[in-house]
């Protein structure tokens, strides 16, 4: 027997044209909305509603809806992805929110992160950083060995995995007051760092990563450590630590 009930919310909503033009809150009313829809769908529901009344929809990022894909980035009332810890704002319900409730709505606020319209941010620095060193390299040679081959120590392999499991959605960054981007980095970083394909280019790939990083203007970790709770995935600070480790040896070679 489903449990769902219609509740009445308000939303306050960020609205900007792009990032050139100054934004601010707005104020819509959204009535009957099922407590067993996703809170993306309850977007979906308000945008029908301003399609009918022939006013703009608002802009937000989705994809896969399955919290892999880290594209639903939204600020909800004061939280990255919303109240429920460990949880994407696609993977969020409106059953974690009452009849008559406020929602405030806003998009991550980074200047790494400009705002592309409403909701939506440009995380493509996520990508250079990646495209400094995010990757292994691959013989194609025909002399190729199996990866499954190589023996990797199951501890070690667990927590690159771990690290990997890490989907770029920005959560770190939008939550940190420094704006920092180490946990995203020492991430992708880890995940290499670990396994033994990932050594060719151990030294050049944390010192290029960590370069473009700086570049990209994010701020620097002060081991608050929000990041790691707000981390739908998370992703531990221990990869920050291990990034340093990574940076420190590089640099000295």
């Amino acid at each position: 027997m489903s449990t769902a009930k219609n509740i009445n919310i308000t939303l306050k909503i960020w609205r900007q044209k792009n990032a050139k033009t100054k934004g601010g809150i707005e104020t819509y009313k959204l009535d009957n909305v099922s407590t067993a829809s996703s809170f993306l769908e309850m977007l979906d529901q308000l945008n029908e509603q301003l399609i009918t009344e022939r006013k703009e929809p608002v802009a937000f990022d989705h994809d896969c809806r399955e919290g892999i894909c880290g594209m639903c980035s939204l600020y909800i009332n004061g939280r990255a992805h919303g109240p429920e810890t460990g949880t994407t704002t696609c993977q969020l319900h409106m059953r974690k929110f009452n009849d008559g409730d406020t929602i405030y709505i806003e998009p991550w606020r980074s200047k790494a992160f400009p705002v592309i319209k409403d909701l939506v941010v440009d995380r493509s620095s996520f990508d250079r950083i990646q495209q400094a060193g995010g990757f292994v390299s691959v013989n194609t040679s025909g002399n190729t060995i199996d990866a499954n081959s190589i023996p990797v120590p199951k501890a070690d392999a667990d927590k690159a995995f771990e690290a990997a499991a890490c989907i770029g959605c920005g959560a770190c960054v939008a939550t940190c007051k420094n704006g920092s981007a180490m946990l995203f980095v020492g991430a992708k970083v880890s995940q290499y760092a670990l396994l033994p394909q990932g050594k060719v280019e151990a030294t050049q790939r944390v010192l290029n990563m960590v370069r473009q990083m700086d570049e990209e203007g994010f701020g620097n970790c002060t081991n608050t450590g929000a990041c790691e709770i707000e981390c739908p995935k998370g992703i531990s600070l221990e990869n920050i630590a291990r990034m340093n480790r990574e940076y420190l040896a590089a640099s000295l070679k």
